[in-house]
């Protein structure tokens, strides 16, 4: 099996903050100072209560997988990662993430299975966080 491409994204002002935490390895996810939610993907105004009263916390870099796939056939450059698990992670701070579930095999992978982050380096001054099964 290939490894999956690790392609940088685009960034912009609201989630420079983000990916630049992602090169020293931290994973940030932003929380309401108003409402104390925290929630997914990196952005000012929380969709909870509508306040731009939010900052990024550290996170644990752990959760569950709430739901996934295997992917057996890609396009471009993902073509010859497959298989590949594309999943959703529920972190224990509460949000969910869309993600890639690595270091395991494909059809292994299970609702509920405990996971960590890890940082597949783009190269262009950021990181991808992935997960990978909690041994």
């Amino acid at each position: 099996m290939s490894p999956l491409p690790a392609s940088a994204p685009v960034i912009n002002p609201e989630t420079a903050p983000f990916w630049a935490a992602t090169a020293e390895g931290q994973l940030l996810v932003p929380r309401c100072n108003a409402c104390g939610e925290h929630y997914w993907y990196p952005r000012v105004l929380c969709p909870y209560c509508h306040s731009t009263d939010t900052a990024l916390v550290r996170a644990a870099g752990r959760g569950t997988v709430y739901s996934y796939t295997v992917v057996r056939k890609a396009a471009g450059e993902y073509a010859a990662a497959t298989p590949f698990v594309l999943a959703f992670v529920e972190l224990e701070e509460g949000p969910r993430m869309m993600t890639n579930i690595v270091c395991a095999d494909p059809d292994s992978v299970r609702i509920g299975d405990r996971v960590e982050v890890l940082f597949d380096d783009t190269g262009a001054g950021c990181a991808l966080p992935r997960f990978r099964p909690v041994a």
